[in-house]
This record gives structure tokens, sequence and C-alpha cells, in this order.
């Protein structure tokens, strides 16, 4: 098909529902001389969702148009980004990931044979690679590579190194990879500009890049990874996309931020070109769609119900879904899986005795699932501090947890920090232990706090996320969604467990 394309038609697939292009005339000056080539990369993280049609289906359009498409795993980059993925786990990942996305393009009718798939480590821990790394590292500042990474690298208030080299490599991947275009969601918009910037400065060539919007997910934010309710997964069985789209955020005659409607334009529609509305005769019959904007347009003025919208999106979806399913029953794939992404409540060794079901809501959970879930960790803001009087190594910090009454803690804190450094600081406190007395006075709860590097023996109190509130909770990384139990039963030592 591609060789019968003209330039322009091939920019005009190439560029089809992008929210931006930055290179456009580059682009246009390329495909008057030959075939395109683009690169992808994924950093293997979190589990893909279906989401991940979005870019597959822009790939399906680049292969049209004749693009040399190249896939990145980007392990190393999983790394950097504040060590999201354990090392020991990378591997598994980049494998999951592989076959994952290659049962995605087969589903949507993609041909693996014109498609280049790449590890980052296969080229990124090369001499050459690493003396860029640095020779880039002696011209970028901290504050350009902080912001180039402000939508992409987990933010903390005190950045790890390896999180503002995430920018420069995603940059050196353009030349490493010989390739004329770098395509991603918008989301990256800050990391191609610094591409753009420093690349010349090496003496490599400005690349174009190519962005996609960023498609809402079913809560109607960002579709991620890490929380379970905006996405559906792609090994979810068809009772779970039919209560995860049931719940899905879909207002009447809302098109803002409406993630089933964003399906319906950015991966169904390029995919097969139609939509069809099922829906009962008596509400008008099945009706095919051969334009969003139509679809659109009858949603915003009510002739789509919601509800009917959901339904057929879900037909849609197990559609694409099903390939994928069927592919991962395969032992080996189901082996692959459990290891790449263990299941981390499970503890080995449980008793014969344990109790089935979820863990931890309300004090009534499985007391042999540790999950860091049931850890009640708040946000606190330190109101007064004192010496306890019966002892000259602990302090009584009286602390604001977003309760009517601040709570006592005593720490230990005597010896590492000063008592007019803990005045109104924000800290984090875990509010579900068992009260206890220490030399006599009550300990409400307990400041969390970690050994500085190198010094083992000095600790400091942990700092909530920027910008946080006295109360508000502070969950472990892909464990947002369970509830914390009423009181840790001592006993159990979950908390030390944990």
């Amino acid at each position: 098909m591609a060789d019968q394309l003209s330039p322009d038609e091939k920019f005009h697939l190439i560029t089809r529902n992008l929210q931006e292009v930055l290179g456009e005339e580059k682009l246009k000056q390329v495909l008057q001389e030959r075939e395109l080539k683009v690169y992808w990369g994924t950093a293997t993280t979190g589990k893909p969702h279906v989401a991940y049609f979005v870019p597959m289906s822009k790939i399906a359009d680049f292969l049209k148009a004749g693009c040399e498409v190249t896939i990145l795993f980007a392990d190393l980059h999983a790394y950097l980004d504040n060590m999201k993925a354990p090392w020991e786990l990378l591997e598994l990942r980049v494998k999951y990931y592989e076959q994952v996305i290659k049962a995605m393009l087969e589903s949507i009718g993609v041909p693996l044979d014109k498609l280049k798939f790449i590890k980052g480590t296969d080229y990124q821990l090369s001499r050459e690679y690493t003396l860029d790394v640095y020779r880039l590292s002696s011209m970028v500042t901290e504050h350009d590579a902080k912001k180039a990474g402000a939508e992409v690298v987990k933010q903390v208030e005190h950045p790890l190194l390896s999180g503002l080299l995430y920018p420069g490599l995603q940059a050196l991947d353009e030349e490493y990879l010989k390739v004329d275009a770098q395509f991603g969601g918008v989301d990256q918009r800050k990391i191609f500009t610094l591409a753009e910037k420093y690349l010349p400065s090496l003496g490599y060539a400005k690349r174009a890049h190519l962005m996609n919007p960023m498609v809402p997910g079913l809560t109607g934010a960002k579709m991620s990874s890490s929380e379970e309710e905006s996405k559906i997964d792609l090994l979810d069985s068809r009772e779970d996309v039919k209560k995860k789209l049931k719940k899905a955020f879909c207002e009447p005659g809302n098109i803002q931020n409406n993630g089933v409607l964003s399906f319906v334009k950015y991966v169904l529609f390029p995919l097969r070109g139609e939509f069809c509305i099922k829906r009962d005769p008596k509400w008008g019959g099945d009706k095919i769609y051969t334009v969003f904007e139509e679809v659109e347009k009858d949603f915003a003025e009510e002739a789509i119900h919601p509800g009917d919208l959901k339904a057929s999106v879900e037909v849609a979806l197990n559609q694409l879904l099903e390939p994928i399913r069927k592919k991962f029953e395969l032992p080996e794939l189901r082996k692959l899986t459990n290891s790449a992404y263990p299941n981390p409540s499970k503890t080995k060794g449980a008793g014969k005795g344990a109790k089935a079901g979820g863990g931890g809501g309300g004090g009534g959970g499985d007391d042999d699932e540790l999950s860091p879930s049931r850890l009640d960790i708040r946000v606190g803001k330190i109101i007064s501090v004192e010496k306890h009087p019966d002892a000259d190594s602990l302090y009584l910090e009286k602390i604001d947890v977003g309760e009517p009454e601040p709570r006592t803690v005593v720490s230990g804190l005597v010896a590492y920090v000063s008592q007019e450094d803990l005045q109104d600081r924000m800290v984090l406190v875990l509010c579900n232990l068992k009260p206890q007395k220490m030399r006599g006075i009550e300990s409400q709860a307990m400041l969390l706090c970690a050994s500085i590097e190198g010094e083992p023996r000095r600790v400091e109190p942990l700092d909530p996320p920027e910008g946080s509130s006295p109360g508000e909770q502070v969950f472990v990384e892909g464990y947002e969604t369970g509830k914390p139990d009423e009181r840790l039963n001592p006993k159990k030592k979950v908390w030390e467990k944990v």
C-alpha cells in the first residue's frame, strides 16, 4: 500500500490524530527522498493496559505509510525512574512487554516482520553511549534535566541523580537508533525539546517529534498503570471489562475527559474506520458511524446514551483483547506474567489456617496477607516539640494528622535533629499502631524516619510529597487501592514484617 501513496498522503497518515508535531518540514523533506525511520520507546515498569492500543494504532499508521519502525523496550530507563522496576525483575518485565506488545500488534493486524525490537541495555551500556552520557551531563543543568522530566519521571522533593539522567538518555537514543523521528505522548514534550536543544551540541542531528494526546482513563484523569480504577488491563476477563466500563466516568452529553469516547476516537476509528453503536430497536436499533465527529456530536446532543456507548465499546474492546487473553493462557506465558509481576501480598509459608479474602479492610483483613496498603500512613505537621520529662534522649511531639486533636508522638530524634528543626515540619506518621507508653507517656503514633546514607546510626524524618496537607493519606506505589487496618494487631507484627 505504501508504494502507492504520495509523500503528502504518507505525511497525512503519519500525523493524523496527533496532538503536536515538531519538525514538520524535516518530515516532509525526508518523505520526498525515502521512507521515514521512527522509534517508539516504552519503559518496562507496570503492566501495559488498554491505553497502549493508542500508540499501537499509530504504529499501524506508520507501517501503512511505509515507515521503518523500531520499538524500544527501555529497561534502563525503567530503573532510572526512581527505581520503579527492581533490577532483578527487569529482564523478566522486558520479556513480558515484548510478548504482550507483540500480541497487541497481532490483535490489530500489524505485521511483526516489518518491525524492529530492541532492548535499551543492548546498546546503552556500550563505551560510546556511556561517554556521550558524560558529555551530555557536562552541558545539561540540573534545572533543565528536572524540567524536562517533570511530566514523565516520578517527581519527589529530593530527586535521585538517576531521574535527572533519564531525559538525556532518551535524547541520545534518537542518535543511537539512527532514526529521523521519535514518537511518544505529549507528556514527553519537554524531553523532546531537550533533545532538540542538546543533540546538535554533541554534533548530532536534530530529530522530528510526533506526539500523541494523553487519553483519559476510566476515571476521567490520565490512564495510569498504578491507578487500578483508571485502567483496563490487557489480560482482564470479560467480567472485569464489563465491571470497569460500567463504573467509568461517562456523563450524558459530556465529551470532556471521557475515556470511553476517547477510546473510540484514538483506537477504534483508526483501526476499523467505523464504529457500531449497539442498542435496543425501541431506541433506534444499531447505528454504524464512519466519522468520529458524528459519534461525538450525537453523544453531546444525548442522541447516544452512555450505557449504549459503554456496551458498544465493551464489544469492540473484547474483540481486541480476546487474542491476547488466548495467547497468555499458554503455561509458559502465565508463568512469565507471575514471575515478572509477583503478587507482593502473598508471603511464603502461610499457615494451614490462613483465611481467604482481601488484605486488611478496617481491621478485618487476613492477618497472614501482608501488604503496605494495611498501613495508615498520613501526612502530619509538628505543631509543638518538647523534651521528655523523664528521658534525655526522647522528644514529645504534638502532631496534626487531620483529626480534631493532635496526636502525642514520642520519638528518639533528640540525638539527631534539633528541636527548632522539628517545629512546624511536615512529616509522615504511621497512625494505626496500638498506642504504647514510653517512659510513662503514651505515644499515639509513630514518626517515620530513614537512615542517612553513609551514616546508618543517624536518621531523619521522611518528607511527605510536595504540597501535602495534614491528614492526607500516603500510599506505597502499587498499593493505592487497599484499605488500612483500623488498628494493626501487635501480636501479628504486621508493621515489622511489612
